[in-house]
């Protein structure tokens, strides 16, 4: 599934595809802004962490799971 976070004082969105469902993925972001000092962990598809300080995020947006790319043509 698609994760956009918008960092405060960046003027690009981070974005990043997860094997997380969205529920896991918002529990993850609502412990960590609880937290308020702490940092943001996600993971992405191919195992790499995103670590972001909690009081830095903007939004996010959660997306649906989205379906493998196949060929050069848009749908």
């Amino acid at each position: 599934m698609e994760v956009k976070i918008g960092v405060q004082y960046a003027p690009r969105e981070i974005v990043m595809e997860s094997k997380q469902t969205p529920d896991e993925v918002e529990s993850t972001v609502a412990a960590a802004l609880e937290k308020g000092s702490g940092l943001l962990s996600l993971e992405d598809e191919h195992g790499r962490k995103v670590l972001i300080p909690a009081d830095r995020v903007a939004y996010i947006e959660i997306g649906q799971p989205s379906g493998r790319k196949v060929g050069f043509g848009a749908i």
